[in-house]
This record gives C-alpha cells, sequence and structure tokens, in this order.
C-alpha cells in the first residue's frame, strides 16, 4: 500500500488489494471449500441450493492467505503496528451459486462484532469494538454477474453519527439496519469484483449488502474480521490515530 491507498480507504472506506495472496494458496483454499459444500465442481447440477455458508476454516492454505506479506504491511498502516490481532485461519464463507431462488440476506448492513448477554443478532458501537477491519478474500473469480458484495462507497462516514448516541454499550445491527440504509442510500455503489487472490480491506462501518447471482460460475469469499490487539481509541492524547479511528473522527466531525 501506499499514501494513495490510505486516502483512498479514508475517502471511500475501503481498498482493493489484488493479488495479496498467491494465486496457487486462493486455489488450494477453493478445492478445500468446494469439499466443504459436498458439490462436484464440474456439475452445476449439483448446486442445490443459492447459499452455503461455511464457519471457521484452519487447513495451511486458509492460515497461509491470512498471513500474506501484503496483508500484514497493511494492517501495519490501517490499524497501525502492533494494534492488530493475528489470525492463524478464515472464517464465515458465504459461497453464492447461479439459482431461481432470490437470497434472503441481501439487505444493506454493516457487520456486527459481539454479542452482549441475551442478545441473539451482533452489535456494534461508534469504536468498532472487537473489529478493526472487515476483510473481503475472493476464491474465484468475481464478475459483475458473480453476485460481488455490494459497496457503498463513502458510506463508513455516515454511519458514527448514528452509532455515537448508543454510547459504549451499542446497538443491534437488525436493530439500526434500517437507518443505516436510509441514511447512505445517496452513497454510489461499487462492486467487489476481482481474480482469486485478491482482498479487499474495509472500514468495519463500510455499509454493504448481498445480492443474487445471476452468472454461471459459484463466487467463493470468506469475510473474516480482523481483531484489534486492544480497543480502538477516539481520543489519544498523542493524536497517534490509525486510519481506522482517524476515520470515525471525520464521520463524527472530529476531523478536517
Amino acid at each position: 500500500m501506499d499514501d494513495a491507498q490510505i486516502e483512498r480507504f479514508l475517502r471511500d472506506g475501503f481498498v482493493r488489494l489484488g493479488g495479496a495472496v498467491p494465486r496457487r494458496v486462493a486455489q488450494d483454499c477453493a478445492r478445500l471449500l468446494w469439499r466443504e459444500t459436498g458439490y462436484d465442481a464440474d456439475d452445476p447440477g449439483t448446486w442445490k441450493e443459492p447459499v452455503i455458508r461455511v464457519g471457521d476454516m484452519a487447513q495451511g492454505p486458509f492460515a497461509a492467505a491470512a498471513n500474506a506479506t501484503a496483508l500484514h504491511e497493511a494492517f501495519d498502516l490501517l490499524v497501525g503496528e502492533g494494534r492488530w490481532a493475528p489470525r492463524y485461519s478464515l472464517g464465515t464463507f458465504p459461497l453464492r451459486f447461479p439459482h431461481e431462488a432470490e437470497p434472503d440476506d441481501a439487505g444493506w448492513h454493516i457487520e456486527g462484532s459481539y454479542l452482549p448477554d441475551g442478545a441473539t443478532w451482533p452489535w456494534a458501537n461508534v469504536r468498532s469494538r472487537d473489529r478493526a477491519l472487515l476483510m473481503l478474500f475472493l476464491f474465484s473469480e468475481v464478475g459483475e454477474d458473480d453476485a460481488p458484495t455490494r459497496i457503498r462507497v463513502g458510506s463508513h462516514l455516515d454511519v458514527p453519527p448514528l452509532l455515537e448516541p448508543y454510547g459504549e454499550q451499542g446497538v443491534s445491527i437488525l436493530e439500526i439496519a434500517p437507518r443505516l440504509d436510509r441514511a447512505t442510500a445517496h452513497r454510489p455503489v461499487a462492486y467487489a469484483t476481482g481474480r482469486p487472490g485478491d482482498v479487499y480491506l474495509c472500514h468495519p462501518f463500510l455499509v454493504h449488502a448481498a445480492q443474487p447471482h445471476h452468472g454461471k460460475r459459484p463466487r467463493f469469499m470468506a469475510q473474516p474480521p480482523l481483531s484489534p490487539a486492544a480497543p480502538l481509541e477516539l481520543e489519544r492524547p498523542d493524536g497517534d490515530y490509525c486510519a481506522v479511528e482517524f476515520a470515525i473522527r471525520r464521520g463524527l466531525a472530529r476531523e478536517g
């Protein structure tokens, strides 16, 4: 990453790192994911569901993907050296297949990151508790017809004022989703397209959504969080804010 990409992250809420994961590693990840589906990659007749969700995967290729050198360097620049927790697995794989049925998970939202006692949906707060980044790892070719994640460009700046009234406790993402949708509807839409091994590093408050698959090739992707090593801070006496914190402050009109 360079200064222009950091500025793009602050402005747009995401950057795409092309080929961040070596292609062979991405191919090995895809092979293991096909095994999890129980489907035949060469026989579309076996692709019975529009979405299959796979949980945490810690085999060698996934650990290698999470620890690619380009990603570690980017984490240092966006979150801060020593301020992020290493990953040794990847998880939350929404694998999408061409299908006539519409998915029921295509609403605009941000990702929650913690569960208060008694909560059934993840919550978020203005300091992005327990989440430093949202990451989108592509393990297949993804074109605009292949159900790429939709991204509202710059929406991460609209979210902090909506979360701030809820304080440290935060709010369920299910409860606040309609307000997030309305507040960011004016933003232009981008699509998380790319090649196996590309990684999108997204601000945790970036508003995004799934969509139906109108193509012919399945879309394999992981969307794990990068966790902070210590809580993000919005008031640092030394002013040493990372890019993620700086963007939140900008959304709160604490930065120019």
